[in-house]
Parts: C-alpha cells; sequence; structure tokens
C-alpha cells in the first residue's frame, strides 16, 4: 500500500463522498499511528457478534459482509502503516437487493491521530478532510511570567504539547523583604522560566522538517522580554513570523493565538509559493542548464535522477501530475504543488504548469 499524497487523497474523498447507504451499512475505521492493527482485528471480530442483532435481513448481512472483508484485510498487513490507516467498506450497489462490496485502504499523506469506528449511512471522512489543509506546521507558544503552553497548528488542528509553571511569587511580598530584594528574586526566577521555556522550544521544535514557523503569544510586556532577550536559538528565533498580544497563557490562549493570527498564516502558504517560483524562474534566466519546464525535459531529468525539485501547477491534468510525482518520489526529489493565486503562479501555469530545479547538468 503506497502512502496517498494530498492530490490522491482529494480524489478518493470525492469518490467516497458520492456513496450513500440505505441503512447504516458503510463502515469507516480508522486505526492511528500508534495503535496495533492487531487489536483493531479483534476489536472488529467482536462487532461481528453485535451485528447479528440487527433487526434488518438485508442491513445485518450488509454489516456482516463489509466486518469479514475488513478483518481479512487487516489479517494480511504485518504492522500499522507509518501514517496509520483509514479503511471504508460496505455494499455501495444503487440497486436495491444487488451486492457491490467495496473496500478501500488508505495510509493518508500525513499521520492520523483518530482512532474511529463506525457503521452508518455514509463513510466518516471529516479526519482526512482536515489533512487537506495541512501543508504546513506552525510552532505556538503562549506565556505570562506565571506560566507558559507550547502547541503545535496542524491544519485545523491545535494540540497542546507542553504546559509549564514558573514559580514565580505574587506581588505580594513575604516575610517583610524589601522591595528591591524581592524584585532581585522575582527577575531571577522570570529569567530561568524563559530559558526553560526556550530549551522545551527547542527539543520540540529544533529538527521538525515541516515547522515554517512560530507564534508567540502572551501580554506586552512578557512575550517581548522572551523574544528580544535571545533566549531561543537563531534557528528558532529567524522562525518566529508573528507576536500576538493575548491574555491566556494556556490551551484557551492557545486558540486565542491561533485566532489572532490567521491573517500572518493565510499569507504564508502564498508567500513560500511565490519564493519557491521565484527560484525557479531566477534558475531559468541566470542557470538555463539547471532548470527545465518542457514536459519531455522534465521527463528525461527524472530518468537521469537529475530532479532536485519537481513543481506542478494545479491545473496540471491528474493523470499526468500523479505519473510525474511518482516518477520524482521514485529518485527522492521534493515534489511542490503551486496554485495560480500569485502573479507567478499563474506565470508558470502559462509557461506549462510543469517544472523541476536540477541537482546537476544532463
Amino acid at each position: 500500500m503506497a502512502k496517498l499524497t494530498k492530490e490522491e487523497l482529494e480524489q478518493v474523498l470525492q469518490e467516497l463522498e458520492i456513496h450513500k447507504g440505505r441503512h447504516t451499512e458503510l463502515i469507516t475505521v480508522y486505526i492511528s499511528t500508534d495503535y496495533d492493527v492487531n487489536s483493531v482485528q479483534k476489536q472488529l471480530e467482536a462487532e461481528k457478534s453485535t451485528a447479528k442483532n440487527i433487526k434488518s435481513t438485508t442491513t445485518r448481512n450488509d454489516v456482516t459482509d463489509a466486518l469479514d472483508k475488513i478483518v481479512r484485510h487487516l489479517k494480511a498487513l504485518k504492522r500499522t502503516p507509518e501514517n496509520g490507516l483509514a479503511l471504508f467498506c460496505g455494499n455501495i450497489s444503487k440497486v436495491e437487493g444487488q451486492i457491490d462490496l467495496q473496500l478501500w485502504d488508505i495510509e493518508p499523506p500525513s499521520p492520523l491521530k483518530t482512532r474511529l469506528y463506525r457503521c452508518d449511512k455514509e463513510f466518516v471522512l471529516e479526519p482526512l478532510k482536515v489533512m487537506l489543509e495541512v501543508s504546513e506546521v506552525f510552532g505556538l507558544l503562549v506565556m505570562d511570567r506565571k506560566e507558559a503552553a507550547i502547541g503545535m497548528l496542524e491544519g485545523k488542528r491545535i494540540e497542546v504539547l507542553q504546559k509549564m509553571t514558573s514559580g514565580v511569587p505574587s506581588k505580594v511580598r513575604a516575610g517583610g523583604q524589601s522591595a528591591a530584594r524581592f524584585s532581585r528574586i522575582t527577575e531571577g526566577l522570570t529569567k530561568k522560566f524563559y530559558k526553560r521555556i526556550a530549551e522545551e522550544m527547542k527539543k520540540i521544535f529544533f529538527e521538525m522538517p515541516k515547522l515554517k514557523g512560530i507564534l508567540v503569544g502572551g501580554p506586552i510586556p512578557t512575550k517581548d522580554e522572551f523574544l528580544d532577550g535571545e533566549y531561543m536559538t537563531n534557528k528558532l528565533q529567524e522562525k518566529v513570523i508573528g507576536r500576538i498580544d493575548i491574555g491566556g497563557s494556556d490551551e484557551s490562549g492557545l486558540k486565542e493565538l491561533v485566532e489572532k493570527s490567521r491573517d500572518i498564516l493565510s499569507d504564508q502558504e502564498i508567500v513560500y509559493e511565490k519564493k519557491l517560483l521565484e527560484r525557479f524562474f531566477e534558475f531559468l534566466g541566470e542557470k538555463p542548464d539547471m532548470a527545465v519546464y518542457r514536459e519531455k525535459d522534465v521527463r528525461k531529468a527524472l530518468e537521469y535522477g537529475a530532479v532536485e525539485v519537481l513543481i506542478l501547477s494545479k491545473q496540471v491534468e491528474k493523470k499526468l501530475s500523479k505519473e510525474l510525482r511518482q516518477l520524482a518520489e521514485n529518485i527522492g526529489s521534493t515534489v511542490e504543488i503551486v496554485s495560480t493565486d500569485t502573479t507567478e503562479g499563474e506565470q508558470f501555469n502559462n509557461l506549462s504548469g510543469i517544472g523541476a530545479i536540477l541537482r546537476f547538468k544532463i
């Protein structure tokens, strides 16, 4: 089973969306990346006993047949695929009384975090639809002097990764301490807290290949003290794409941070796309032997293993796009799909919609 690209997943979802059951006979199974496929197989075996209680003979048979088909499929798998597994099975015949039992097995393009078994009139597609929006991962940090929460934004999903507290005392001084001494203590504890936050950020995000940017939120002085104090490594500091004024420093603060950063986030994909195409056009103009754009030349470069980055417009015919992507993946090339929402994207599509930046001259 091959891992689907986002474009391939989109096509499969469009197909699955069409199918509707007459009764609750279409089965959806999601197996998350960290869950044992054998355990799911046993659970579904148990579901067959439950299915015997379905009153309608036709529905009971359809559900039992679909469960049998899924269980047989799972028995052939030795382990859960790297990104998890989504299975859809059911009688999709449009004619009542006829049987057209079909099974779809999908390894999605990014890790599946959902575990689910459902029998319904339609397939449950939402967890996979969300993945179509996930082209980038953003680091999130909300903080004040008392606490901090570190999270990650994938598509529309916000995941809390770490919660921290500082131990910095409140403004009421204990034991008649002088204002100056109390201030020194709190400042020292605050700086230690900032260092701990920076260490956690480094642990989580430093080696994350899909990280496109970091958003930092908090009260005006706190987040600025942290960022301007250069507690984070230069690599992560350069990834900070927004500092947002918010009040919360917990899970609700992460949601507020994302909500207030919508404009920044929507710009990021466009900026990335523009930079990629600017690089391609720059190669074409200044190093023409290191970039190609005609289909026959791109194919030749792929055959030679010379493609570093294959660029395809979303407007390219789907069958051709899939074929070229497969060739590129076989030689370890990066594949980038670009829209026509920018001037550069439109220009690229008008050129041919197919291009490659090369690893070496051919």
